[in-house]
């Protein structure tokens, strides 16, 4: 008998050993197979033993799938008047607020500045008010509506931005007084704008900023600038490093340019991509030389003004070899060459349909081609949102058309869900459609809860609401006042139980590149945590405007230990050319349900 029990404990252990060899992290750091998972924290106390009865059997060791759900999202008014047209949008870290501002070139917006500043007015009805006394942009509180206004002197008309590592919003370029300003937004109580109008080399007019490793800043290209510089924004008193650029002197295409607002992204070798116009090159930012150049995406456009979508796939940090890291980018949408002089230059107008298609390629992978695909409706001008699922969102604009005022057609009322781990034929999923046509100028941004909030749309010159019948101005669609918040599919009431809350008293918000850091989370809902379907994404809030968000990119992180009381232990990026610099948002899905979101900052 005793060499029978010996031998049934030794096969129990070798059963184990099998077992636990089957399970391990997957791209999300959920238990699939292959690699090394995420081990029990051992130090955790166990919990107390009930006398009264005998232990419940151990939990299978397997994953929840998550649940099904029909609700394919729901919109809701959140403001039905800010005041100023959502031209540009950044959502500030730590203090639920967005800021947006417009333009001080067309006359008045339609809330007073606070304290009362008066300008004299630029452009704006011809019988209307000399002065100016209206704020160009504002603060918004995006629990509550409520607003507070920002001073914003040096014209910010089509310009960029993003978030510096220190989380202040810096703000380059714009038109006329704002072409070579540099604008600096400090994230504290009652700050306004500092300004200085004379800050670049060059006019950066239609340009894109994007931070570098060191959280030092690229602002790239515009309106016939076809050069980039290198900022240090921290404050204004800097000097800029100016580079040529002859990839944007082949790109320039009459009469449009067709290469404006360019899309650029950090790679993990520290390089950029740049893409513009139907072409893609690798740029060293350091000494301006094109390092690898890509295959061109056929079928059109893709930059201003016929204004595709782009954004990075979502970045998986869960491999333990980090030269493995691949990253893809997806680019969809946008029109034909000549589209933009039919739609803008030609009378009367034709809008020409815009294009359906997506390209999708790795950008660490030498001799890849584009991968195409069909979207389910055409798009221009829409916003392309990665998701803290890793899923993404694909959201206003319109079908037909290009950028300009006036300039496109149709609205493209319904979102679109892509899931790019699903196959081929499968990754979009059409969403309910808004009510509200979001052309020209119209913005949007994850929110921490995952709400999406939605604003802006043909800021058109005075706020024209409804065509004025004493001025011979065309007028397609009105400026458009309302602030929506979309609820994805994720958000639906039935999975609910699954979402997590973080315990942000409890948790590391200050971190260090290539450090284990700790979330603590507890359920807030019905069910258990469900420790084998946990993944931890995090999300740098972009700059978004004219349907390009500058700085955007969600990481995957690996998971190195969760333990059975709601601490989870991840590895933060192991550089800034991964992660640049500065504040993100941390989520802990579950189920594929987010957490809200938690600010950290990473240096």
């Amino acid at each position: 008998m005793a060499n029978l029990l010996k031998s049934l404990v030794l096969l129990s252990l070798l059963f184990g050993f099998a077992t636990a060899r089957l399970s391990t992290v997957n791209r999300y750091g959920t238990y699939k197979g292959g690699g090394s998972p995420p081990i029990k924290d051992e130090q955790d106390p166990p919990k107390p033993k009930d006398k009264r009865r005998p232990p419940p059997a151990p939990k299978v060791e397997q994953e929840t799938p998550p649940l099904e759900t029909d609700f394919l999202g729901s919109w809701k008014i959140h403001s039905e008047n800010a005041g100023v047209s959502a031209m540009h949008i950044q959502l500030m870290p730590n203090n639920n607020k967005a800021v947006w501002y417009d333009t001080t070139n067309n006359g008045l917006s339609e809330i007073e500045s606070n304290p009362r500043i008066c300008t004299k007015t630029i452009g704006g009805h011809p019988k209307g008010p000399q002065e100016d006394c209206t704020a160009h942009a504002i603060e918004y509180d995006i629990e509550t509506a409520e607003i507070r206004t920002l001073q914003m002197t040096q014209n910010p008309w089509c310009s960029s931005g993003g978030l510096s590592s220190n989380g202040a919003l810096v703000s380059t370029g714009g038109v006329f007084t704002g072409f070579k300003s540099v604008r600096i937004l400090q994230p504290c109580e009652n700050c306004d704008f500092q300004e200085k109008q004379n800050a670049l080399h060059s006019n950066r007019w239609y340009a894109t900023q994007h931070p570098l490793e060191n959280g030092s800043l690229v602002v790239l290209g515009g309106s016939h600038s076809l050069n980039y510089e290198i900022i240090a924004a921290e404050s204004l008193d800097f000097k800029p490093k100016l580079f040529a650029l002859p990839f944007l002197d082949e790109t320039d295409e009459a009469p449009g340019e067709n290469n404006l607002y360019p899309f650029v992204n950090l790679l993990p070798d520290g390089n950029l991509f740049v893409f513009a116009n139907d072409k893609s090159i690798v740029l060293d930012p350091y000494t301006g030389k094109e390092v690898h150049r890509f295959p061109n995406l056929p079928g059109g456009v893709r930059n201003y003004p016929p204004s595709a979508m782009s954004a990075l796939l979502p970045i998986d940090l869960t491999m333990d070899n980090e030269d493995t890291v691949n990253v893809e980018v997806l680019i969809c949408g946008g029109n034909t060459h000549e589209s933009y002089y039919y739609s803008d230059r030609k009378r009367p107008r034709e809008f020409l349909p815009a294009l359906h298609d997506c390209g999708r390629l790795s950008l660490t992978k030498r001799g890849e081609q584009w991968d195409i695909e069909d979207m389910p409706s055409p798009r221009v001008m829409g916003d392309l949102l990665v998701l803290p699922t890793g899923d993404m969102l694909m959201i206003n604009g319109a079908k037909a058309g290009t950028s300009a005022w006036n300039a496109a057609d149709i609205p493209n009322l319904t979102p679109v869900l892509y899931s790019p781990d699903k196959p081929k034929g499968q990754r979009f999923k059409v969403l309910t459609a808004s009510t509200i046509p979001r052309m020209y100028h119209s913005v949007s941004a994850v929110l921490p809860d995952g709400q999406i909030l939605v604003a802006g749309s043909n800021t058109n010159e005075w706020y024209m609401r409804e065509k004025p019948k004493d001025v011979d101005k065309e007028f397609s669609f009105p400026t458009e006042l309302r602030v929506e918040k979309f609820s994805p599919p994720y958000l639906a009431p039935e999975l609910q139980d699954n979402r997590l809350e973080i315990l942000e008293e409890e948790s590391d918000n200050k971190w260090n590149y290539g450090g284990v850091f700790n979330l603590r989370v507890r359920s807030s809902g019905a069910s258990d945590i469900d420790t084998l379907d946990i993944k931890v994404t995090m999300y740098s809030p972009p700059f978004t405007t004219h349907g390009y968000s500058m700085n955007q990119r969600l990481l995957i992180l690996k998971v190195k230990r969760i333990s059975s009381h709601g601490k989870i232990s991840v590895v933060a990026p192991p550089s800034g050319r991964l992660a640049p610099p500065g504040y993100y948002l941390v989520f802990v899905v579950h189920r594929e349900v987010p957490s809200r979101g938690m600010w950290v900052q990473i240096q």
